[in-house]
């Protein structure tokens, strides 16, 4: 290229700027064709990884190389001093952001990659929903940090910026405490973050009870965390509110569950069949894990008495669904075979002279 410029010395000052705005946009196309093409070439032996860097390095690569070859080029372009240093600096300011955007989709790759190793689909989750929760609170504080340093170079690019760099370092401790002081709940909000996410009292898909409400952790962010509810409506809470308030988390240390169900039977229900029909309707169906199945008269009253059925589900949703067949079908059992055993309120009717 800069054999190709320097030819064109005798031409018009913005034919040489025309020719290398247009090489380098060409070289660009073609050196992202090639490793597009490469891509998807290499798909074969590693689909799950190709694919991911296709999808994410699409339209970073068109950005970043023509600027890489116009940058390499511009000094051979007979352009005015001014407008050169002018030029010099905005594509050191792209280069850089192009840079920063191509740094945060290889992170993108990188945690795409760690979630195919570490599923959630699968049953006992309860490793893969602990590396998930940091990696995606980590993957977010080293954006943070890499947007930070990136605005950092292009305002150290500027020579105004570079001369006050000493003024500026001097005045960093006070800075530093009125930045404390304005941004207190934000700090707050991070530090809890980053706690949450190594002792982690939530996790990525959790089954949680917060404020009277039941759902999952969908995301844990800088400063929130966002709970899906078993109506598909969105519970969005600050990320502290998980550090100073109790909550119930019904997959702390297990995604299996234990559900229950309350009958309330008469004294005249004969409890052996009753028995004998759960095992049978447990048995029926693939909700039931098969580990626990326990059916007890656990109280009694004037007029009835309460029988409870436990039995575990492998998480909270399966859980649900179980209680509400095993009581469907328990329900529908009594009334076929016992229905006079279902509650009912007595009375004794005397003659007023007795």
């Amino acid at each position: 290229m800069p054999l190709i410029l320097g030819e064109l010395s005798g031409a018009p000052q913005w034919v040489p700027a025309v020719l290398l705005v247009t090489l380098s946009l060409a070289m660009g196309f073609l050196a992202r064709y090639i490793l597009l093409s490469l891509i998807r070439y290499w798909q074969g032996r590693d689909k799950k990884l190709f694919k991911s860097l296709e999808k994410h390095l699409r339209g970073s690569m068109f950005l970043i190389l023509p600027l890489l070859f116009i940058s390499a080029g511009v000094d051979y372009v007979n352009i005015q001093p001014e407008s050169l240093g002018f030029i010099n600096a905005a594509l050191h300011i792209f280069i850089i952001l192009s840079f920063c955007s191509l740094m945060i989709r290889m992170i993108n790759v990188a945690q795409d990659m760690l979630f195919i190793r570490y599923d959630i689909n699968i049953s006992n989750n309860l490793r893969a929903r602990k590396i998930r929760t940091q990696i995606m609170y980590v993957k977010k504080v080293v954006i943070v940090v890499l947007v930070t340093l990136c605005l950092s170079l292009i305002l150290l690019s500027f020579p105004g910026v570079r001369k006050f760099g000493t003024t500026i370092l001097a005045g960093a401790g006070v800075a530093g405490i009125i930045i404390g002081f304005a941004l207190q709940k934000s700090l707050v909000n991070l530090f809890a973050g980053i706690q949450i996410a190594f002792t982690q009292p939530i996790k990525i898909d959790d089954a949680v009870v917060v404020e009277k409400e039941w759902g999952w952790i969908e995301e844990i962010n800088l400063t929130y965390v966002v709970v899906r509810l078993w109506d598909l409506r969105r519970l969005v809470l600050p990320i502290t509110y998980f550090t100073e308030n109790p909550f119930q988390n019904w997959t702390r240390n297990n995604a299996q569950i234990l559900g229950s169900v309350f009958l309330y039977l008469d004294y005249s229900m004969p409890l052996e069949p009753l028995r004998e029909h759960f095992e049978k309707v447990l048995n029926e169906t693939r909700l039931w894990d098969r580990e626990t199945q326990v059916l007890q008269v656990t109280e009694t009253t004037e007029k009835t008495m309460t029988i409870r059925l436990l039995m575990t589900a492998h998480n909270s949703p399966t859980a649900f669904d179980l209680r509400c067949y095993v009581r469907e079908k328990m329900i529908e059992f009594i009334q076929q075979h016992y229905p006079q055993c279902l509650p009912h309120v007595r009375a004794t009717l005397s003659h007023p002279e007795a």
